[in-house]
């Protein structure tokens, strides 16, 4: 091999070099940045099938921080919730104070580090594939993307960063020296607070809200499908199916067939994910006051 190497002229490495960067053309250029454009998704059956957090507590029962009786429990309460379809004060109510539970007392980095493990062992292949196309197809117009979910913000920033997109709308706990104080900043990410921090960051990043677009497949998520100009249903409840026809919305839907397919669990409507899903931090504070 090395008198193959040696026969004819001698190696000339910078004619070599310069013909590699030659032929290193772009075939499709970068696009030009739209900084008045974004799109917003929803999580929760809308990027992710199920609920995330849900997804969190069986990554948190892996590591016998979360028993499978309390998963078992949780799975139950989520899924008659979700057949119930409505929410009430009292939903919202067990949601922030299970929430509160949820951070008090706990490390951010541990938090954050968790949810960087789970994401990559449980959630990766839950992703739906035509919904991250749609996001990737504003990527490529020069566009941000943003997800918007009641799941606490860590969770949803490493979903995010997973997918290559621009951030994270979530709910925000309180922090002090880098540990949860046990409080909300404002309320739960729900509803029509969804819109509200659309609106914010809209106003904080120069965002033209007619020329943006949102994505969400619960019809509790209008404030913030109503706030753009380019509302999508993505496979849509029955309710929000109905709104989109009404309204000639496009209807995307990545579901085998007309019914959903539960997988591992649906994700309860709106702030009833959070009301359960955060039982889990509960759990994860009793091992680390018991170790």
């Amino acid at each position: 091999m090395r008198r193959f190497w040696q026969r004819g002229k001698p190696e000339d490495h910078v004619s070599a070099g310069e013909a590699a960067a030659a032929a290193a053309t772009q075939p499709n250029p970068l696009p030009d940045p739209d900084p008045a454009a974004a799109a917003f998704f929803d999580v929760d059956n809308t990027m992710m099938r199920g609920a995330s957090i849900y997804y969190f507590a069986r990554g948190l029962a892996a590591r016998k921080l979360f028993t499978m009786r309390d998963l078992a429990m949780f799975a139950w309460g989520q899924a008659a919730f979700r057949l119930r379809g409505t929410e009430n004060s009292e939903h919202i109510g067990s949601a922030k104070e299970a929430a509160l539970a949820f951070v008090a007392g706990q490390k951010v980095a541990g938090i954050v580090r968790l949810s960087e493990e789970i994401y990559d062992e449980v959630m990766a292949d839950r992703i739906w594939h035509g919904t991250r196309t749609l996001a990737l197809q504003h990527l490529d117009a020069g566009q941000q993307v943003w997800l918007v979910t009641a799941t606490p913000v860590e969770v949803a920033r490493t979903i995010a960063h997973r997918l290559g997109l621009t951030g994270a709308l979530g709910t925000v706990a309180e922090t002090r020296d880098g540990v949860y104080t046990g409080r909300l900043v404002g309320n739960l990410l729900h509803g029509p607070a969804k819109a509200e921090a659309v609106r914010a960051l809209a106003a904080r990043e120069g965002l033209d809200l007619a020329r943006c677009s949102a994505y969400s497949d619960s019809v509790n998520d209008l404030p913030m499908l109503t706030v753009v100009g380019h509302p999508h249903a993505v496979n849509p409840d029955a309710a929000l199916r109905e709104h989109a026809r009404e309204h000639g919305w496009p209807i995307h839907d990545f579901r085998t067939g007309r019914k959903v397919t539960m997988v591992a669990l649906p994700a309860a409507a709106g702030a009833g994910a959070l009301a359960g899903g955060v039982a889990a931090g509960i759990a994860l504070r009793r091992h680390y006051r018991t170790s």
